[in-house]
């Protein structure tokens, strides 16, 4: 590989890390009711897990409620049944038609843990860069041994990437601190 090369290579692997990390963050419960909770929430639809969102509308008409209307009345059953074995501790209401989801405020305790468990994630995020630096380090290493490039471009790449993990883990630390203030602030 050559220096642009693996440089692009972990620049891209350590923003799909930083997106991995969006997305866990985004299903956070905040105390605020948001369609994005229920993203790693998979249905029984014909056998296979699917995302609700797949199969429903997922709306919030209060800010403490989310409302969910399947496309097919016949998947009702399915999603409360879904819901109810979800980690997410939530009761869902079904009149037959939708299903309605109320969002309890959050004790403090409860925001404790979730600053917490946000602080676990986050730390994930950044040994996933770790790994990538790690990976890309030693393709250097490699190309040094193997005669394709010197010693000096090999440094100056290790160097190189030792920035781009400073800056990612920056990325990550900015990204859970706002998700913890949200939290603490609600």
């Amino acid at each position: 590989m050559t220096h642009l090369q693996i440089i692009k290579d972990c620049k891209d692997r350590m923003e799909k890390a930083l997106d991995v990390l969006k997305n866990e963050l985004k299903g956070l419960r905040t105390g605020r009711a948001s369609p994005a909770m229920l993203d790693s929430i998979r249905v029984d639809y014909f056998g296979s897990p699917t995302p609700i969102k797949q199969i429903a509308n997922i709306s919030s008409p209060e800010p403490q409620q989310l409302m969910i209307k399947p496309f097919n009345i016949t998947d009702l059953k399915e999603i409360e049944k879904a819901i109810r074995n979800s980690d997410l501790g939530l009761a869902p209401a079904n009149d037959g038609k939708v299903i309605r989801l109320q969002i309890p405020s959050m004790s403090g305790d409860q925001r404790q843990k979730l600053v917490k468990k946000i602080k676990e994630i986050a730390e994930q995020a950044k040994v996933a860069c770790r790994n990538i630096r790690r990976d890309g380090n030693k393709h250097y290493e490699q190309g040094e041994k193997d005669k394709t490039m010197s010693e000096d471009d090999a440094k100056k790449g290790k160097e190189e990437i030792q920035n781009l993990l400073k800056t990612y883990e920056n990325k990550v630390d900015e990204l859970a601190n706002a998700k913890s203030k949200e939290i603490m602030d609600k």
